[in-house]
């Protein structure tokens, strides 16, 4: 058995090659059971929870992702999020492969977010504005930029410090990179919009979308959650990576409906319809899109089977 680490597990995974795998994967028939959630009691502190996330492929793979949340690992100087991946031989059960869990969730995490904006976003889209600096953001930029023309991106945090160093690290000749302070400007003038952060309220507003935009909501995986309000749903087009996650755990879509500003036959299509071809993406150059997601198996398993092929 392979032990894959994250520094391989970043230099093998090319977004335009993961992109491409996992437009592959979401037309395959790939089983995925419903995640199994445990809560795991630790003595004097936050009860942790372990998530186990299986998929496989017949004949060929065979997956699961471990994830444990233990909330007071900050004080620890731990990160509250860890986990790995094991890829299992699909005929005989043999391990294969042990996987970096956090980094290979945000690798195909960012690659989903571009393989919907290949269907979904303006094919001229350059300007990007990418709300939140945590371990998503650079990912999901240079994600966007793998499959559109993006050459000016600016970052909003909470922290504009935050904002700066992520700017500055990613700042390069091809690709301007720069922090802000004035989110609505930047979300207005923005081609496409990605946000990645643990908001519990609207950060972005539908009045401030302009024709053509597409918004990308990645963070908010939790029903209490959400990144945009109800007037974003109401006037944009809605898909998302899965219809069973997105109206089981995806906030920005649970509390729309309640408010009745979405209802669920508006999600116009999911991931399975457009890499099929049976939902059509954007229909016109100044639609406004939207694509929620919250994950799913199909997509640790392509990546980690990409992982494993070149690793």
């Amino acid at each position: 058995m392979r032990i894959l680490s994250s520094a391989e597990v970043e230099a093998v995974l090319d977004y335009p090659s993961l992109i491409e795998r996992l437009r592959q994967a979401f037309r395959r028939d790939i089983k995925v059971p419903v995640r199994h959630h445990h809560d795991v009691e630790v003595t004097g502190a936050s009860t942790g929870t372990l998530l186990l996330m299986p998929a496989w492929q017949v004949d060929r793979h065979v997956g699961i992702k471990m994830v444990t949340i233990f909330p007071d690992n900050g004080a620890r100087g731990l990160p509250a999020v860890m986990g790995i991946y094991v890829l299992l031989d699909g005929k005989t059960g043999s391990p294969l492969a042990l996987v970096d869990g956090p980094t290979l969730t945000v690798k195909r995490t960012a690659a989903a977010s571009a393989l919907a904006s290949k269907y979904l976003s303006r094919p001229d889209s350059e300007r990007l504005l990418m709300v939140g600096t945590g371990a998503m953001a650079p990912q999901l930029i240079m994600a966007h930029a793998a499959v559109r023309p993006v050459c000016n991106v600016l970052v909003w945090g909470r922290s504009l410090e935050k904002a700066e160093k992520l700017a500055r690290r990613l700042n390069r000749r091809d690709l301007r990179v720069e922090a802000t302070e004035d989110l609505e400007a930047a979300a207005r003038g923005a081609h496409i919009i990605s946000c990645a952060t643990l908001s519990h309220d609207p950060l972005i507003r539908g009045d401030w979308l302009q024709p053509g935009q597409h918004l990308d909501l990645v963070g908010a995986f939790r029903p209490e959650m959400r990144e945009s309000d109800d007037r974003v749903m109401e006037r944009a087009r809605v898909f998302v990576d899965t219809r069973a996650g997105a109206l089981s755990e995806a906030g920005d879509i649970l509390l729309a409906i309640e408010a009745g500003a979405l209802s669920e036959e508006d999600i116009a299509g999911d991931l399975f319809e457009l890499t099929r071809g049976e939902r059509s993406g954007r229909r016109f150059y100044d639609q406004i899109t939207v694509f929620k997601s919250v994950g799913t198996a199909i997509e640790d398993l392509a990546a980690a089977q990409l992982v494993h092929e070149r690793g």
